[in-house]
């Protein structure tokens, strides 16, 4: 079997196990606030297994790297998928009975499960080449956009399946997704280029990429639009609840805002190609600037809604776009500590940001949280937009 159809067998492979995998994420997003209001003793903490979710991403990146570096693309997927299904069950015991610790201790475990479903993303790239290699990063996130559908309609039918331990029923659904990814996985091929490169040396060192400009913008930009949407989604929920709208419609506004994050990605890999990746990521920026505004405009459903919508589609574009930068900078031999490093910065940033977003949401409310999304756009535009001039095609 040559390289690009063992690529195109691996980018349907992933697809469908993104479908499994982030899944996860959405039932976390949509409920770890909710719950954290119901079970933490302190209202600003009411946010913080959210924020756990997110440090166990960052906490996880560079163990994931390794362990895909030592036992493979599959073999490394198929030990995350352990952490999935026992973040499900923790949560779900730590919730039965009311126990705020024991329930951040399981969405800090689904972080470090989302850590390996993060990756999917840079594995269907790997032997790609040119105009395929984007679009394979942009097919793969093609399954965030069943996880969109299979997340939070999960939360909607089974949130009640306990009597008295509402949410219950979600996080066990939550631990049954990553065992329903394990025989798609196993069908998970190595590139015979990819599996050269093990042999090959490993390239420069960590310090010498991260000296490379167009790296670091890649990451820069990363981290702005993945911060960012995580920072507005972790107190979204909270706050449409706060104002009066139902669970369900919270729920439902995470996720058209997860379909929003998704569905454009049957299209991005195509926009990169023709109008480049600065330029599609730079766009992403300019999207997330107009969902705060459209935030600050009112406090009505369509408000949040549409804010988080627009959110969505922004993130879309600026982190598949950054994503794709990324992949540019590094050779096969250099991609685990290249994209481990991207990873750990992302969501390492990304912990700290939504744990700030209890508190800012608490004590400063949600225009606050709005507000707070301009500075960091109009940095990373700028180079950004300059690097574009430089580079117009992808």
């Amino acid at each position: 079997m040559d390289d690009t159809v063992t690529v195109r067998r691996n980018i349907t492979v992933l697809t469908a196990a993104q479908a499994l995998g982030g899944s996860s994420a959405p039932i976390v997003m949509s409920l770890g606030g909710l719950v954290g209001q119901q079970l933490a003793d302190n209202p600003a903490w009411v946010t913080l297994p959210v924020s756990l979710f997110g440090l166990g991403l960052a906490i996880g990146t560079l163990p994931a790297a390794f362990v895909m570096r030592a036992w493979g693309r599959r073999g490394g997927y198929l030990f995350g998928a352990l952490f999935g299904l026992a973040a499900g069950l923790i949560a779900a015991f730590g919730i039965f009975v009311s126990s705020f610790l024991l329930f951040c201790v399981g969405c800090f475990t689904a972080g470090l499960y989302g850590s390996y479903v993060q990756s999917y993303r840079f594995a269907a790239a790997d032997a790609a080449e040119g105009a395929l290699k984007a679009r394979a990063i942009s097919w793969v996130m093609v399954g965030g956009l069943i996880a969109a559908v299979i997340g939070p309609q999960l939360v909607i039918w089974t949130r009640d399946s306990f009597p008295g331990a509402p949410y219950v029923g979600s996080f066990l659904s939550q631990a049954t997704l990553p065992l329903l990814s394990i025989p798609i996985l196993l069908m998970l091929r190595t590139p015979q280029s990819a599996s050269q490169s093990t042999s090959e040396s490993s390239g420069r060192s960590l310090i010498q990429i991260l000296m490379m400009p167009r790296y670091m913008l890649a990451v820069a930009a990363g981290v702005v639009s993945y911060g960012l949407m995580a920072f507005v989604m972790t107190a979204a929920p909270v706050a449409m609840v706060n104002t009066g709208h139902s669970v369900d419609s919270a729920a439902l506004g995470i996720q058209w805002h997860l379909l929003a994050m998704f569905a454009p990605s049957f299209v991005t890999g195509r926009l990169m190609t023709r109008f480049g990746k600065e330029r599609v990521t730079a766009a992403g920026m300019l999207l997330i600037a107009v969902s705060a505004v459209v935030a600050l405009a009112g406090l009505e459903l369509i408000n949040f809604w549409g804010s988080l919508a627009i959110m969505g589609i922004g993130w879309n574009f600026s982190f598949i776009g950054a994503t794709a930068m990324v992949t540019d900078c590094h050779t096969p031999g250099e991609r685990a500590k290249a994209q481990g490093a991207n990873d750990f910065m992302i969501f390492g940033t990304t912990a700290a940001v939504s744990f700030l977003a209890g508190s800012v949401l608490h004590n400063s409310g949600w225009a606050a949280i709005n507000w707070l999304l301009f500075p960091p756009i109009a940095l990373i535009l700028v180079p950004l937009l300059w690097q574009a001039a430089r580079k117009p095609q992808a």
